[in-house]
This record gives C-alpha cells, structure tokens and sequence, in this order.
C-alpha cells in the first residue's frame, strides 16, 4: 500500500511531444525549487508515446527521461502507466512503476482509502485484448526491430498523428458513464473513500453516496496539477500554471 504524504502533486495526461513541452518545464520548477513537494505522482500518459522496448522513443524524450531520474533521486516518483506510456520499469530505476496490471492501486492519506488508476484498466473486453497485446514483450522488441530497420518511421509516424490528434474535449455523459464504470471497483468490501483516474481529460469529480470519484484535468490541455491537503476532508487543490 502507498502512503500518500501530505502536500503530494499529482499530475496528469501531459501528453509532451515537440509542441507540447509544458511537462518538461513543469519537472524543472521541481528540480529548481520553484515548485516544492516531497511526492509526485505521474498518473500516465505523461508523453506522447514512450515504450520500454521501443529504442526511437527513448531518444525522442531522453531529455525529459533524465530529468525524471534525476528528481528520483530527492524526490518520491509513484508513475502509473497509461495507455501511452509503459514497459518504463528500465527506464526509471528508481522510481516507483505501476503497469496497467497492479492497477488500480491502493493508498492512504489521513486513514482515507484512495483507489489510484491511469483510468483504462478496466475498459471493455476488446479494449483489455488490445491493451495487453500492445504490451507483450516479445512483440514490441519486434516492432522495434522492424521500426529501426525503417530508420523509425513507425515510430516517427504514431508521434505526427498523435500530435494532430484534438485531447481536450469534454463529454457531456461523462457523469453516467463513471456511475457504470464504478460498479467494476469492490468500493464496499474494499471501503473505498476516493477513486483518483486520469486518462479521460474531464476534470470532474463526482459523489456516490459515501465514496467520491476524482477524474485529473489533463496537463496538455490546461496546464494545471493538484496538490493533496487535509483539513477536515482529501481536499485535491488544483493549479495552474501561467505561461
């Protein structure tokens, strides 16, 4: 189980590329003390595209790679793998990974329970077959053979589409399709007080009865993270960043 501390930022779906680098900037006001926590939770799709077995995507943001490991090393990193992003346990040996497997994951904060997910772990079956072929091993180093043998033009290919690709739009069921999507959590056995995803971009929260749904504003979108507090409730501040 994770011990959420008090004054944890939590951070969502930045989705950086080459013109969305508010990400990387983001993690050196961290390195540089403008912004101070002492946990970070990355709650996925942190980047365009970035696979364990996928070589290109490694060089594309080594940059944003190192700096990662970097503030590891003085700083607490809990990353939830998204749907974007995963395979990263080589990648950031210091940081604390969870795949999509482990997912959703239990923490504390002040004897609260709180469910922590990406958001996609428990999509339709098809998804779920899509998810876990797109994660083999085997079938990615592959895939990452033929790509270099094509000077990464797969690769290079996924990144241009993905950055074309329009992330901010809201849903207006959005509050119907959670009230069904929570009935495949143990919310009562487990006595679940929060459920905290990402992975939809809506920036709502929602209440069923004793136990509170928090979806992440996406990163990519408007530039804001939430920062955990307790007074007489979880409280998750959110905050913008100018610029």
């Amino acid at each position: 189980m994770i011990e959420i501390k008090e004054g944890a930022l939590f951070i969502s779906d930045a989705h950086d590329n080459v013109t969305r680098e508010a990400f990387y900037r983001f993690l050196c006001d961290i390195d540089e003390g403008e912004i101070k926590t002492e946990q970070l939770f990355l709650m996925g799709d942190m980047f365009d595209l970035l696979v364990g077995q996928v070589s290109y995507t490694h060089r594309h943001y080594r940059k944003t790679i190192d700096l990662i490991n970097r503030l590891s090393r003085k700083t607490e990193i809990i990353y939830l793998e998204g749907n974007h992003d995963f395979n990263l346990r080589k990648l950031f040996p210091a940081v604390t990974v969870i795949p999509i497997q482990k997912q959703p994951v239990t923490a504390r904060f002040h004897e609260k329970s709180i469910l922590l997910s990406h958001g996609d772990w428990n999509e339709n079956a098809t998804y779920r077959i899509y998810a876990k072929l797109i994660r083999n091993p085997l079938l990615l180093t592959l895939l990452n053979l033929i790509d270099h043998l094509r000077k990464h033009t797969i690769s290079k290919s996924i990144l241009k589409q993905q950055q074309l690709k329009y992330i901010c739009k809201k849903s207006p069921r959005f509050h119907r399709y959670i009230k069904q999507k929570i009935q495949t959590y143990d919310i009562e056995t487990s006595k679940i007080d929060f459920i905290c995803e990402g992975h939809h971009h809506q920036n709502r929260e929602f209440v069923f009865d004793d136990m509170t749904y928090k979806n992440f504003s996406a990163y990519a979108c408007d530039k804001s993270y939430y920062k955990i507090t307790f007074t007489d409730k979880v409280v998750f501040k959110e905050v913008h960043i100018r610029g």
